[in-house]
């Protein structure tokens, strides 16, 4: 099983072992490494870019919990540069990021996300109502709230309960999550809450970054 190295390091390049190469139908190549650092598409975050060996990663996705790296050449066994588009990762951690933030404000309303979409341009958190009775959402008012954490500057928090890795900021409420995520909330930047709409019985609120 390929160590999913970008659970616990930031880092854009690397060496790391390539430990099967195979041609698909497609005249693509899969590729699986004895440890990565590209994120995979899934999670509602999509597949990091960049490049093994000087070769362009077409995508990265979870097959049966292995990461398959989709290559447009072949790339020889043995080690191998791993150097992920810093932009890209930047853009898709920041959009992840602002979703778990709009998770937490959502529960000051009585609202618990149940799932989320983090491609750029298409941000999108569901919730469900709690126990206790739910509030109505007002835009700015959950703009508001949340622009307060990303100003409050709060460090990133790391941990793991029952072999399943949650991510935090500060004291904030941690999440179970396998995404990529900023050091600290004022990285997030500025995020915009483009509408927050309640139907059968659930919360749908869709934003994006500045």
């Amino acid at each position: 099983m390929t160590d999913r190295a970008y659970y616990h390091n930031d880092s854009l390049e690397m060496t790391s072992e390539v430990i099967s190469c195979q041609p698909d139908d497609n005249g693509q190549y899969r590729v699986i490494l004895s440890s990565t650092l590209f994120h995979p598409q899934g999670g509602g975050q999509p597949s990091d870019q960049g490049t093994l060996g000087g070769i362009e990663v077409v995508k990265a996705s979870q097959e049966e919990g292995q990461v398959i790296h989709l290559l447009a050449a072949s790339v020889p066994l043995g080690p191998v540069a791993i150097k992920v588009d810093g932009q890209v990762r930047a853009h898709h951690t920041r959009m992840h990021s602002a979703g778990h933030l709009i998770g937490v404000v959502g529960e000051q309303f009585g609202w618990y996300a149940t799932k989320g979409d983090h491609r750029p341009g298409a941000g999108r958190i569901v919730f469900a109502p709690g126990e206790q009775p739910v509030k109505a959402v007002d835009v700015a008012e959950l703009a508001r709230i949340t622009q307060a954490l990303v100003a409050a500057d709060l460090p990133r928090v790391l941990s793991e309960q029952e072999g399943m890795r949650k991510v935090t900021w500060g004291a904030l409420p941690a999440y179970a999550c396998g995404g990529t995520h900023v050091l600290s909330t004022a990285q997030v930047g500025l995020v915009c809450i483009t509408s927050a709409k309640e139907k059968k019985g659930q919360l749908s609120v869709q934003y994006e970054l500045e």
